[in-house]
């Protein structure tokens, strides 16, 4: 794991039953008043003080959440959509979400290229790893690792990967750099493939247009950060820092959780068993890939409904997600099924916890606000979907 935040969650108390049991019990001792015609609004109204504690003031947490119920009638879905505070134009840092759309299209141009497949291991020119593409996007969405993603990132060039989300209707996005490390070679490294025993082949290096830099509202942040050991009493820049606001995450989640909901020209070109591959990936826990439970619980990379919980996901639930945080930013972008309940629904959300107004220092509050936050978010979105259930 290359993020440098650390868990330290205490064990909370997460089963899904036990949600609904209390959730039913509130709704009968308050009346079970009528939804308001925006679920978004009732599910915000609840006095949850981990929600609440954000809600009081959303600015400073620079929070925005999308949310799509999903309604099935026969073999046609139908997407209602809602937003809280949503805007292309308010920056937030994306971090390891980036990772979800060089995956998507890492696996694109493995489709386009017959020779080669997601089995085969590879790596970039004075790489100490190799490790085969179907390795590497696991790792990714288990446990968000960095070096996986840059391996990625190597293997497209930042150009491919933003003209290859804008051709797809994924926009505004801005993919700019490589995550974990400073390294600003617009140049991308030679990428080695071994497509058989003592057999391997080279991919050039792809060259990249310089990055220019955003002008968006919130690309300056805070009043300080730390340079080495000294504290700046400026603002962080991020205008040069990869840029993919909620509605790109969100659409790109759309794309590969319902295809056919979009025109072929707004599909990405996945094969069905890339398609399977990619969606098992995002569902896979830590533990399933064979790490320490212990240190890696199951919502590690799971903030929604299990990110304050070191309790095991149910068998019946299956959440295929996205998590990023660095720079005080939480966000998770997901699509939440749980086949028992027949619950299904689409969560996007945001939020920045930097109390202290400095970035660098990792003084940020993940633990005690950020991860609660979006934990209760999805428990509440949930037990919204179990007590209004979309027809059939």
């Amino acid at each position: 794991m290359n993020n440098s935040y650390q868990t330290n969650r205490g064990k909370i108390p997460c089963s899904l039953g036990i949600i609904y049991s209390l959730f039913l019990l509130l709704q009968a001792c308050s009346g079970n008043p009528a939804p308001s015609g925006d679920p978004l609004d009732d599910i915000l109204s609840t006095d949850d003080a981990l929600l609440q504690r954000v809600l009081q003031d959303p600015d400073s947490y620079e929070l925005q959440i999308r949310y799509t119920r999903i309604e099935r009638k026969g073999d046609s879905v139908a997407f209602q959509e809602y937003a809280y505070r949503v805007s292309d134009s308010n920056y937030f840092y994306p971090a390891s979400t980036v990772k979800f759309p060089i995956s998507v299209l890492a696996l694109e141009k493995l489709n386009s290229l017959p020779e080669y497949n997601r089995k085969m291991d590879f790596y970039y020119e004075g790489d100490s790893v190799q490790r085969s593409f179907e390795g590497d996007i696991e790792e990714i969405f288990a446990v968000s690792d960095n070096h996986a993603s840059n391996r990625l990132f190597e293997f497209l060039g930042q150009d491919a990967i933003n003209e290859g989300l804008t051709r797809r209707g994924v926009a505004p996005v801005r993919i700019a750099h490589r995550l974990g490390f400073r390294w600003e070679e617009m140049t991308t490294r030679p990428i080695i493939i071994a497509v058989a025993d003592s057999v391997s082949t080279q991919l050039l290096p792809i060259g990249n247009a310089p990055i220019q830099p955003l002008d968006l509202r919130g690309s300056l942040k805070g009043k300080g950060f730390m340079a080495g050991d000294s504290l700046r009493t400026e603002p962080f820049d991020f205008r040069l820092k990869n840029y993919l606001p909620l509605n790109s995450l969100h659409g790109t989640l759309q794309r590969v959780i319902f295809p056919e909901k979009f025109p072929v020209s707004q599909r990405f070109a996945l094969s069905e068993d890339q398609r399977e591959f990619l969606m098992e990936a995002m569902r896979i826990t830590p533990r399933e890939l064979g790490y320490d439970p212990e240190t890696y619980p199951d919502g590690y990379c799971k903030f929604f409904i299990f990110g304050d919980s070191e309790e095991q996901i149910p068998a019946s639930v299956n959440i295929y997600n996205k998590v990023g945080f660095a720079y005080g930013t939480l966000t998770d972008v997901a699509y939440i099924q749980d086949l028992e309940n027949e619950v299904e629904f689409m969560l996007s959300a945001t939020l920045l916890v930097n109390e202290n107004g400095i970035f660098n220092d990792n003084t940020y509050e993940f633990d005690t606000v950020g991860i609660p936050f979006l934990a209760a978010l999805g428990r509440a979105v949930y037990n919204y979907e179990l007590a209004h259930p979309q027809s059939d």
